[in-house]
């Protein structure tokens, strides 16, 4: 039998698409109600990442074409609207709770799920598919986007995206995880990155960023990472081979000079904008590409003569399969990844999170705590 649990709860509101005043931090929030075959998670902490800021602000609008600017990401961009501003195929309806990336502990069962669970500790996948076919890219949505999130007290989700995790890792450390070492391992799967391999990887700080430096290393990869050079060291001290300042002069010669040649065999892209070219060019023929954001700028310039001369393979990482969130359970349980915490906030402070967030200062990731 499920225990009492209360009416309401804390939580952190989005009240429309625009700037940091559209969260509102309320403590009268309907606790969710879990349906057939869904669980309630009392959660423990709450990942924050650019999904967060790019939703709230309206960023995935085709209606904006620049990066994800302080001031934009901050302020809201102007003329879009709620219907045009998700990355998904339904728009967001308001008030509205955030947050992918939930650790915590159930809470409460749905119809249809074990009563043992509740107590359990969890992770959450953030990917919600189509129970009747989860290899459906077109009818999968994203915690705290196509339903309510982690931004609170208390998220209902499916429960089979809530994977037991035994782990001495503190729920901040777990949050870490679920958003941007899925998505990591997404984009290194895509690219079919293999031991031995060289990988350039851009943005190399962020939660991504620094997810990707860990999972490539861990595939026996050459890790390649672009930083700003306060970052540098903490990416050598995660396992960087090579640590290069963001804005290189001229790329091939930066890596001629670390690698003894200018060509790698893939390229992991979170930055995308101006140097995008130039990105191309570091590719060796037959190599690979893949990103999954465009912070520094969503339209690119393309040569199709570098694409189709090198025999290059471009791939976009963003609705990934069944499967690759379960391993990633396993190797935090095997300690084969660590946590990058950069700072934990309480959940009224979120706003706040969030304008250090755009800041770019940190290294990791940023999590709020109920």
């Amino acid at each position: 039998m499920n225990p009492t649990l209360p009416a309401t709860m804390r939580a952190v509101v989005l009240t429309g698409t625009g700037g940091l005043d559209r969260l509102i931090y309320r403590e009268d929030v309907p606790v969710p109600v879990p349906g057939p075959g869904e669980v309630l998670v009392r959660v423990g902490a709450c990942g924050m990442n650019n999904t967060d800021v790019n939703t709230r602000s309206g960023w995935y609008a085709k209606a904006v074409t620049s990066g994800t600017t302080q001031e934009g990401a901050a302020e809201g961009f102007e003329d879009v609207t709620g219907e045009s501003a998700t990355w998904g195929s339904s728009s967001l309806s308001f008030p509205h709770v955030q947050g992918a990336d939930v650790a915590g502990r159930i809470a409460a069962v749905g119809q249809g799920v074990a009563e043992a669970r509740i107590g359990e500790r969890v992770l959450v996948d953030p990917w919600l598919r189509d129970p009747d076919d989860p290899e459906d890219r077109d009818n999968a949505g994203y915690l705290g986007s196509e339903r309510w999130g982690g931004f609170a007290e208390y998220a209902a989700v499916p429960a089979v995206n809530a994977f037991a995790i035994e782990s001495p890792l503190s729920d901040a450390e777990l949050a870490t995880f679920p958003c941007s070492s899925s998505t990591a391992e997404y984009m290194l799967t895509r690219a079919g990155l293999a031991a031995g391999e060289t990988i350039l990887i851009t943005g190399a700080s962020g939660g991504v960023g620094s997810a990707l430096v860990q999972l490539a290393k861990r595939r026996g990869a050459r890790v390649v990472a672009l930083a700003g050079e306060s970052k540098m060291a903490a990416l050598r001290k995660l396992g960087a081979d090579h640590v290069l300042h963001r804005d290189f002069p001229d790329l091939a010669t930066t890596l001629q000079a670390a690698l003894g040649r200018g060509k790698v065999d893939a390229v992991a892209d979170i930055v995308g904008g101006d140097r995008f070219p130039e990105l191309l060019g570091c590719i060796k023929r037959g190599g690979r590409y893949v990103t999954s954001g465009a912070i520094a700028g969503p339209i690119v310039e393309l040569d199709l003569r570098t694409l189709y001369l090198e025999d290059l393979t471009l791939h976009g990482a963003t609705v990934m399969p069944p499967g690759i969130f379960q391993s990633l359970v396993g190797y935090i349980e095997r300690a084969e990844i660590r946590p990058l915490l950069a700072r934990a906030f309480p959940l009224a402070e979120l706003r706040a999170a969030q304008e250090e967030f755009l800041e770019k200062a940190h290294v990791g990731n940023f999590v709020v705590v109920p």
